[in-house]
């Protein structure tokens, strides 16, 4: 029988994925070392797990004890499923520009978690940095991990990462490209790879507003670098000590909106729902590509998965919001018409009437209102072919000639959506702005959004 004794025994042994619409135009073949197939949806278990040996084989973690980390979310999660397994409690300091939904994954598993502002200084007393030393100072019995300067993060990824990307590869391996983080994954791979074959290509991911390339590239920790950046998992505003430049070939800086962007193509295209430094990796390839042989085997680390961004990248209010995301909108339709009231009707209006209506403010379709309900609607073409048939009907009410309701959205759906609710049968959409008000969009505002 194969059976795991317990959650920690399935973490590695990941699958390498070719990736083939986005990657289509290369002249050489790019995979996908898929790390969301670990227990935790991240790469992160592998250096958890390790460090969390480390530190009980050294004494430094004793039963019952603490474990307190500064995360991002991902290497929280490993460490709580070590946690969860072998009887530790954990406190997590993250900052406020992660994703909510990190940190509701991290207390599902029984985490206590601190948030800390984004924009200050490592050094500052409210960092999330300086947090977690300082209850790993304090609370007794416990071991502040850091990842950061902690040797094992990349001691886990020169033991299994990089042996499971040779051996995949049958040590074929040309380029890998990596998002620039802790400097573990990065480092602990390329380590082993430059000892199979040293003319491996590491490339380094970088987002701007992050320190790690001017450094790269002179040496130099320069804080005017540093400005805050949305991009998740990766980047840092100094240099940790898992870093060993000499086995990076190069580094290559991302915006926030590329990588975003590049995420959400992946997920359409390929299928694999990746996080955010998924898609920034894979378009710093895009920005280097032009370097690629034909002969090459290109290698893409896809960190975590994309559960983790569903309020985020995945979002389109939320990307819209950002600039990231240039898709027109009910709301953007609508902004234009400088607070026109909706023209609606009641059951009780007569036929004539409403035709006045119609001619009066040039509209095809108008909403049967009852109560401040939408009961219903009339169409120019629904009328135009029962008139022609009973001229008499326009002396009756619209309730003898109502139609079906037009369907009610969000105002933040997007004209895309907005066109597959729109039909021969149904001709316009409804939504209620904040103010609790109800705007309409016909099939010709989204025909002449489009043509903008």
């Amino acid at each position: 029988m194969d059976i795991k004794n317990n959650i920690l025994e399935t973490i590695g042994n990941t699958p390498l994925i070719r990736l083939n619409k986005i990657t289509k135009d290369f002249p050489c073949t790019v995979l996908a070392k898929v790390d969301y197939f670990n227990p935790g949806n991240s790469i992160k278990d592998r250096m958890a797990l390790k460090m969390v040996e480390v530190a009980e084989a050294e004494g430094k973690l004793k039963p019952g004890g603490t474990i307190i980390e500064g995360t991002s979310g991902n290497t929280g999660m490993g460490l709580a499923l070590a946690a969860c397994v072998k009887g530790y409690k954990c406190i997590f300091v993250t900052t406020d520009k992660q994703s909510k939904e990190k940190a509701d994954i991290l207390k599902a598993v029984g985490a206590d978690v601190i948030v800390c502002p984004t924009n200050v200084l490592p050094e500052d007393p409210k960092s999330y940095y300086s947090v977690a030393k300082r209850l790993g100072k304090e609370i007794p019995n416990s071991m502040y991990m850091n990842q950061y300067d902690n040797l094992a993060n990349r001691q886990a990824h020169y033991e299994s990462t990089g042996p499971e990307i040779w051996e995949q590869t049958d040590g074929k391996i040309t380029h890998l490209v990596c998002t620039a983080g802790t400097g573990g994954t990065i480092t602990g791979t390329a380590m082993y790879l430059k000892e199979k074959n040293p003319n491996i290509k590491i490339w380094a991911i970088d987002v701007y507003g992050s320190l790690l390339t001017k450094y790269y590239n002179t040496g130099e920790i320069d804080m005017n670098e540093v400005h805050p950046y949305i991009s998740e998992g990766f980047g840092e505003d100094f240099v940790p000590e898992n870093y060993d430049m000499s086995v990076i070939d190069a580094f290559e800086q991302v915006t926030d909106k590329d990588g975003a962007i590049m995420a959400r193509r992946i997920a359409k295209e390929e299928g694999l729902f990746c996080g955010y430094s998924a898609g920034s990796c894979v378009q710093g390839l895009m920005q280097l590509k032009n370097t690629l042989k034909k002969d090459d085997l290109v290698v893409c680390i896809f960190h975590d998965h994309g559960s983790r961004y569903v309020g985020k990248i995945y979002n389109d209010q939320w990307m819209m919001e950002r600039g990231f995301l240039d898709v027109k909108t009910f709301k953007d339709i609508v902004s234009g018409r400088a607070g026109k009231k909706l023209i609606t009707v009641e059951p009780t209006t007569t036929v004539a009437d409403a035709v006045e209506l119609m001619k009066k403010y040039d509209i095809e379709q108008i909403p049967v209102v009852k109560d401040n309900e939408m009961v219903g609607s009339l169409s120019e073409s629904g009328l135009f072919q029962k008139i022609f048939s009973n001229p008499e009907i326009k002396n009756e009410t619209v309730a003898s000639v109502i139609e079906h309701a037009f369907p009610i959205v969000e105002f933040s759906t997007s004209v895309e959506n907005l066109g597959t609710l729109i039909s021969k049968e149904n001709g316009a959409v409804l939504a209620k702005d904040d103010k609790g008000d109800y705007h309409i969009v016909t099939k010709y505002d989204v025909i002449q959004s489009l043509a903008k």
